[in-house]
């Protein structure tokens, strides 16, 4: 009993990770209908921008706590500003173009995004400093480490965040507006445009979130660190119902919590094929993910 409870700890800190991600993918393709493939290259930059912004503000003497907050906002805003500069060059010229030529920019800037990282940063892992989160809480067997706290506490500050500013304020009516008929939106005084580059910032800094938490989590980031988690977490996005952002949430902690479980219980080696098994079956029976397309106000 101890040992799942353990792994479900450990399930549910993954799996905040990749619904982090996944809110990116559903929220871009709810409002253009694109798979946002250089996302991942997001989450990387996120990872290293980490790195440095704590690197350097523990050596200006900043306190652990501040250091981390003020990390994660720092790198939040830049992936926000380097996904704003992505959607101004790759998509928006392409944006009355067919859906195969922004998917081949899509394809196209994630390589781009992912040399650059490697001939800026290296091939090599780069560390984290990882003695701030050191520690944790123990329960018998059951250990919480604090970086899973924090991973936690963070995943959740980000995910009601995210629900209000959605379905709160003004500017989430404008996106679910968007989402809905971009024509009629315009028609009211919506800008299109500006809804959706918001929308993509916003989506690259819940990645570069999950960047960081990774970095601190496993304590090395590296140039290529966001293909996999970026596939998962497209993954977990298509099983709540691609366009919906709460089954990207529950697609997140799901995909999160048969990893780890199949891990814990089954092989470590095949891991990931099982997460996908559960992926294929669900498309099977419920072809528009658990959550199915909410056309209403939701599709965002």
């Amino acid at each position: 009993m101890e040992y799942f409870v353990q792994q479900l700890i450990n399930g549910i800190t993954l799996g905040g990770v990749y619904a982090l991600v996944a809110l990116g993918y559903t929220m871009v393709y709810g409002i253009i209908q694109l798979i946002n493939f250089a996302h991942g290259e997001f989450f990387a930059a996120g990872g290293y921008m980490g790195v440095i912004m704590l690197t350097w503000l523990s050596a200006q003497g900043v306190p652990p706590s501040v250091c981390l907050v003020l990390s994660l906002i720092l790198t939040m805003g830049y992936c926000a500003l380097l996904a704003t500069a992505v959607e101004k060059v790759a998509y928006k010229p392409l944006r009355n173009s067919s859906r195969l030529s922004v998917l081949l920019s899509a394809l196209g800037m994630s390589i781009f995004l992912q040399n650059g990282l490697m001939l800026t940063q290296g091939v090599y892992d780069k560390a984290y400093p990882t003695e701030m989160t050191q520690g944790g809480l123990h329960f018998g067997m059951v250990t919480l480490s604090y970086m899973q706290i924090i991973i936690v506490v963070v995943t959740a500050v980000l995910l009601v965040g995210l629900n209000t500013l959605v379905f709160r304020t003004r500017i989430g009516k404008a996106m679910r507006a968007t989402a809905q008929d971009k024509t009629m939106s315009a028609l009211v005084g919506i800008n299109s445009g500006r809804i959706i580059t918001i929308t993509f910032a916003i989506g690259a800094g819940l990645a570069a979130a999950a960047g960081i938490m990774v970095g601190l989590y496993y304590g090395s980031v590296r140039y290529d660190m966001g293909f996999v988690p970026g596939i998962k977490a497209f993954a977990a996005a298509v099983l709540g119902g691609i366009g919906n952002i709460t089954g990207a949430m529950l697609g997140g902690f799901i995909i999160g919590m048969v990893e780890i479980m199949a891990a814990g219980y089954l092989s470590s080696e095949y891991k990931d094929v099982f997460a996908f098994i559960i992926l294929i079956a669900v498309l099977y029976f419920m072809p528009t993910g658990i959550m199915g397309e909410n056309v209403d106000d939701t599709r965002v």
